[in-house]
C-alpha cells in the first residue's frame, strides 16, 4: 500500500495509540498533551460525525488509522463506513471502497420530501418517480401509484447496480 500525502508514520501511530478492533475506540499510549492521561479515549467528533485524532498539530481520520493499524499501511482508496455510523470504527465495519461505492453507501438526504431514497414525486403524472444515478447518468426507473413501490424499483435497482454498496434507506 502506498503512503497517502496526510500518512504519519504508522510506528509513530503504535507508540502513542492503542486500538481496539473491537470497540474501534482509539486510547493514549502516551500522554500527547498537557490535560490528556494515558488510558484516554484519543479524538474528537469532527462536527460532521467522523473521529478524529490529533497527532503532533496534525488531524487524522481515525477510521484511516485504524485500517492503517490492522492491515499494515495505509489504504489507497477510501475507507467505508459499512453501517454508515461515521464514528464506529471497529474494523468489521471497515472496508476499502471506491468513492462512487463510498457515495452509494449514504442514507437518504434530509431534504428528501419523499422520505426515500430514489423516489421524488411528479405533480404532472401525478405519480412517484423511481430514479437512479449510474456512473453520473440519471436512470429512470418508473412512475408508480405509490412512494412504496417506487422506493422499491429503487432499492432493487441499488442491489443490481451497486451489490454490497447499495443503501437503500
Amino acid at each position: 500500500m502506498t503512503m497517502k500525502r496526510e500518512a504519519i508514520p504508522l510506528a509513530l501511530v503504535r507508540e502513542l495509540l492503542d486500538y481496539d478492533p473491537e470497540t474501534g475506540l482509539f486510547r493514549w499510549r502516551k500522554s500527547p498533551a498537557h490535560g490528556v492521561k494515558p488510558g484516554d479515549v484519543a479524538g474528537y467528533d469532527n462536527g460532521q460525525g467522523y473521529r478524529k485524532i490529533t497527532i503532533k498539530g496534525r488531524h487524522f481520520r481515525a477510521h484511516h488509522l485504524a485500517w492503517a493499524m490492522m492491515h499494515g499501511g495505509y489504504p489507497d482508496g477510501v475507507v467505508d463506513h459499512i453501517n454508515g455510523i461515521r464514528d464506529d470504527n471497529r474494523i468489521v465495519n471497515l472496508r476499502l471502497a471506491t468513492r462512487s461505492q463510498n457515495s452509494q453507501n449514504r442514507r437518504c438526504h434530509r431534504n428528501n420530501r419523499a422520505g426515500l431514497k430514489g423516489v421524488s414525486w411528479r405533480a404532472r403524472e401525478r405519480r412517484w418517480h423511481a430514479h437512479i444515478r449510474v456512473d453520473g447518468k440519471l436512470l429512470h426507473l418508473g412512475y408508480f401509484a405509490t412512494r412504496e413501490e417506487a422506493h422499491a424499483a429503487y432499492a432493487a435497482a441499488a442491489r443490481e447496480y451497486f451489490g454490497e454498496f447499495a443503501r437503500a434507506a
